[in-house]
């Protein structure tokens, strides 16, 4: 069955700390500030979520027809297109968690590419 707008604002705002907000004219789904996933880009019946290019590759890999990469530097980097149509809560969730767990304040993010860790400053 395939993942409506609706659908797809739920699974995304019952991970912890979750908020909606709107960026660029489009629902955006945001955890301690920083945006993870959106609604409506290319267009209404397309999603995206904002992952690794490690990450990209293997969700494409796995289901083509539901995962994309958005074109530009934006995929580049990992943010990737969702198929609404072509997706389930099965294959949609998985994503959205990898996605908010890169984000998600308090350790449990996975690294980001590219992005220093702040050095800390000793004690004098």
């Amino acid at each position: 069955m395939p993942v409506t707008i609706d659908g797809f604002r739920r699974l995304a705002l019952a991970l912890e700390g979750a908020a909606e907000h709107a960026h660029m004219g489009h629902p955006d789904f945001r955890v301690g500030g920083k945006i993870f996933a959106t609604l409506g880009h290319p267009d209404a019946d397309w999603a995206m979520v904002k992952l690794t290019p490690e990450q990209q590759f293997a969700f494409v890999d796995a289901e083509p027809e539901v995962f994309r990469p958005v074109q530009g530097g934006w995929g580049l980097r990992g943010a990737t297109s969702v198929d609404l149509a072509a997706a389930s809560v099965r294959t949609l969730r998985p994503a959205l968690v990898t996605a908010w767990r890169n984000l998600a304040p308090g350790g449990t993010a996975a690294p980001r590419p590219g992005k220093k860790t702040p050095r800390r400053r000793r004690a004098r």
